[in-house]
């Protein structure tokens, strides 16, 4: 769509398609979902109605008010405004080389010949005011109530965002097993008539047991996607294409999560995600040696770290295949609460220990006991990836090739073999200078000598 020399393009999936009939021909492009649209415009009929119509009446201040996952665009007589999520759910890039140009991934931008930005989440660039930073992901103090409490606020919080996004024979949910994917799997499967739950793993990983243990104990219709070492490798080329990173730990986590989008998409339109829950409740082994009064900061660190790491892998692995990827922990309600929980709640030493200790709290009873004692499993270890790829790294990049080859055009550094053999494939899509400033890397990383 055009209007006053500014042309804005959008490639609609089918879940947006019915949300967006009608808008052909708007000044707005949207790539998400904003809930309260009808809030934030009284009288308006549709999303993107709701969006333009704020943006020209109440100014660029009007996305504070916004609920959802959201990349925007809108056309105004100055220009063009841009503006992104606060946790940075939906990917957004940008570059100003004369003309404002912008897209939902680097790709589009390098075959304009533009180097692109990222737009921090949380923030809107506006032809006016520039780069304006409007929400945050900061801590906050924690609140009272006995842990019951707690849980119980926790899953109503969970079940209310869920139900935002949740629509019976349409939505599915991406299952592994864990603790994560296997909460929004129950809690959806309570509020749908039917669900279709889907899970990818080598044979006789352990994701692919859990995830049929969980699905049996629900009621789920499941469907499997059995990967071998060989397809794993033969689908890396495309898989970093679409990814557009060479961070290792990023990487090998997309190959299966490629695999179980491209699955769902033969048979819904959307699927739920646990993405973002390991962030919020203290999931990772390495937080167990964080010291209490440090942990909250460290949540928020490694949340604010989602938009171009993992938040990347779920856009990426769904949208090649034209699929919805909802990710209910980061709804903004559940991010607020979950913050301010106490941090004994979700790393419960008291318990062992326990990561995740509080959400596990809050379904207990609803799912088998084996997952929700399931330790943390990384996804590439629960699918059964991790020896394939850092195997195959080994055989095929020599130490001297490694000492050669790590050191990136910036001065940054590639971490491991497997990371230098991604990265070759990177080269080969992007070439050597392919914006490999705007790849977001893992934080703590492993890192070869």
């Amino acid at each position: 769509m055009e209007h006053n020399g500014a042309v804005l393009g959008q490639i609609w999936s089918k879940a947006e398609d019915h949300m967006m009939e009608g808008e052909h021909g708007t000044r707005a492009v949207l790539d998400g979902e904003v809930h309260n649209w009808y809030d934030v415009q009284p009288g308006a009929t549709s999303t993107l109605e709701a969006l333009k119509l704020a943006y020209f009446e109440q100014g660029p201040g009007f996305v504070e008010r916004l609920d959802g996952h959201f990349a925007l665009a809108i056309a105004g007589s100055d220009g063009i405004f841009l503006a992104r999520d606060p946790v940075g759910v939906v990917p957004l890039y940008y570059s100003s080389n004369g003309s404002l140009a912008f897209a939902s991934e680097v790709k589009a931008m390098q075959a304009l010949g533009e180097t692109p930005v990222e737009l921090p989440p949380g923030h809107y660039l506006d032809p006016v005011d520039g780069l304006v930073q409007y929400d945050e992901i900061a801590p906050v103090d924690p609140v009272g109530g006995s842990p019951d409490e707690l849980a119980a606020e926790l899953r109503h919080t969970l079940v209310a965002a869920i139900a935002k996004r949740a629509t019976s024979g349409e939505t599915g949910a991406w299952l592994s097993g864990g603790v994560d994917s296997s909460v929004m799997a129950t809690l959806a499967r309570r509020q749908l008539s039917e669900l279709k739950t889907f899970a990818a793993g080598l044979d006789g990983a352990p994701d692919l047991m859990y995830a049929r243990m969980v699905a049996d104990h629900i009621g789920s219709d499941h469907y499997e996607c059995i990967v071998s070492p060989r397809e794993m490798l033969e689908l890396l080329p495309e898989v970093i294409f679409h990814l557009e990173s060479f961070d290792a730990l990023l990487v090998r986590s997309s190959i299966m999560n490629f695999a179980v989008g491209r699955l769902a998409s033969e048979h819904v339109a959307a699927v739920l995600s646990g993405e973002g829950a390991d962030e919020l409740f203290a999931g990772y082994s390495y937080l167990k040696d964080s010291a209490s009064a440090a942990l909250s900061d460290e949540l928020v660190d490694i949340t604010n770290r989602l938009h171009n790491t993992a938040l990347q892998r779920v856009d990426r692995c769904s949208k090649a295949h034209g699929l919805i990827a909802h990710v209910p922990f980061l709804d903004q309600a559940v991010v607020s609460f979950a913050l301010s929980i106490p941090t004994q709640y979700k790393l419960n030493r008291e318990a062992g220990m326990v990561e995740k200790w509080i959400l596990r709290r809050a379904v207990d009873g609803m799912l088998p006991d084996e997952i929700l004692t399931r330790p943390k499993a990384k996804f590439w270890e629960g699918a059964g990836a991790l020896e394939v790829l850092s195997d195959h790294a080994e055989m095929s990049i020599t130490d001297a090739d490694f000492r050669a080859e790590r050191t990136l055009p910036d001065g940054g550094m590639l971490n491991t073999k497997e990371e230098v053999m991604y990265y070759r494939v990177f080269c080969e899509h992007f070439g050597v200078d392919g914006a490999y400033e705007v790849v977001g890397r893992t934080k703590g990383a492993p890192v070869d000598e």
